[in-house]
């Protein structure tokens, strides 16, 4: 979710593998080159939305993928940037892994970047937009609805390459995996238990007014979509949403936001997915009701992917947002264990990380690692 998208949703009031964590870490004979040589960042010292920690187990190093910030980190233009650390608390300045070259059919944006192992190769899931490119919009009834919220193309695209550090080369430079008319962001990569492969996405609340989250399988090679898309669920399925917003409004719908899905198997078979959405629940002076951005979750008992899914109320609020597990590197007598990591924040986002619990029955959020992510 980015800035824009956020002031959108102000003013008008509206993975992972889940054959296991084991999917953000490298194959144990693979190490990452050239690493740094000093690691002066703390987490506190730079911008990050939608974090995303691959860990490589060759070279015993944590990897978050970011969006490119320029006006902070000096390098010009959409990108997906690295940042490195051995331990999760000082981290190298960052790298450039992809930049959105001209043949491609939108360079805007590069969100959400994920990074996926996939029959010995790296896979760079990021969402690209182009606002030249605008979307048929549906005419309002006499209800005003849709909403009249420019739209245009995004969508999310893979990319390749054959270490971590990139650099990635979108495999299809013609258009994102999603149908073009979708508008559509933060896709991630699902095997299914037969080993197919699925990128599961969200389908843009501005778009659709109730933002769902939707599933599309993918060719063996990734090289693009192998069928249409398929419905998991809508943002109003978490009904929590309506429940908590503290008073009527003449004016507002609740903001049906679906963003972010990451997917994991829990214990006994049920698949989580981690999502975030946006929650009203305070009142303002002038009558309109505003909140913040959320981690929540689901479960799908079955263990599919087609559900169906059981909503949970939101595991972090107060504006946190995207987040994703990972499992840490095992040390001294430590066993390895799995973190939440999240971003904090509209404006300014850091990274935040949590411990976190997979039970049989879903998600169970732990402890803030302020000790970690350098926190007040």
């Amino acid at each position: 979710m980015t800035v824009s998208r956020r002031e959108v949703l102000l003013a008008s009031g509206t993975t992972a593998l889940a054959s296991g964590l084991t999917v953000a870490a490298a194959a144990p004979s693979e190490a990452a080159t050239l690493p740094p040589t000093s690691y002066p960042l703390r987490l506190t010292d730079f911008t990050v939305r939608d974090p995303y920690v691959v860990v490589d187990a060759a070279s015993k190093e944590y990897l978050l993928y970011a969006t490119n910030d320029p006006a902070r980190t000096g390098v010009a233009g959409a990108g997906t940037m690295v940042y490195r650390s051995r331990d999760l608390k000082s981290w190298s300045a960052p790298a450039v892994v992809f930049r959105p070259t001209s043949d491609l059919w939108a360079r805007s944006g590069a969100w959400a970047p994920e990074v996926h192992r996939w029959r010995g190769r790296w896979y760079l899931f990021v969402t690209l937009h182009d606002k030249a490119k605008p979307l048929p919009q549906h005419q309002p009834n006499a209800d005003f609805l849709p909403a009249q919220i420019p739209q245009h193309a995004r969508g999310t695209v893979i990319a390749v390459a054959d270490s971590l550090l990139g650099p990635f080369t979108v495999v299809d430079p013609t258009g994102p995996v999603a149908p073009a008319t979708f508008m559509t962001l933060d896709g991630t990569l699902f095997k299914d238990p037969k080993g197919r492969p699925w990128m599961v996405y969200a389908h843009e609340w501005v778009q659709k007014l109730d933002g769902t989250i939707e599933a599309i399988p993918l060719k063996p090679d990734l090289s693009g979509a192998d069928g249409g898309p398929i419905h998991l669920f809508k943002g109003s399925d978490a009904t929590w949403i309506a429940e908590e917003i503290p008073s009527p409004s003449a004016n507002q719908l609740p903001p049906y936001v679906t963003d972010g899905p990451q997917l994991m198997r829990l214990p006994g078979g049920a698949l989580a997915m981690l999502w975030s959405t946006y929650e009203k629940t305070i009142d303002n002076t002038n009558g309109l009701v505003t909140g913040h951005y959320v981690v929540t979750s689901a479960v799908s008992p079955s263990g599919k992917l087609h559900g169906p899914w059981v909503q949970r109320r939101p595991l972090l609020r107060k504006d946190t947002g995207h987040g994703m597990v990972f499992r840490t590197l095992p040390a001294k007598g430590r066993p390895s264990r799995p973190l939440l990591v999240v971003h904090h924040g509209t404006r300014t986002p850091h990274a935040k990380l949590y411990e976190i619990e997979l039970r049989r029955d879903g998600l169970r959020l732990g402890k803030h690692r302020k000790d970690l992510d350098g926190s007040k």
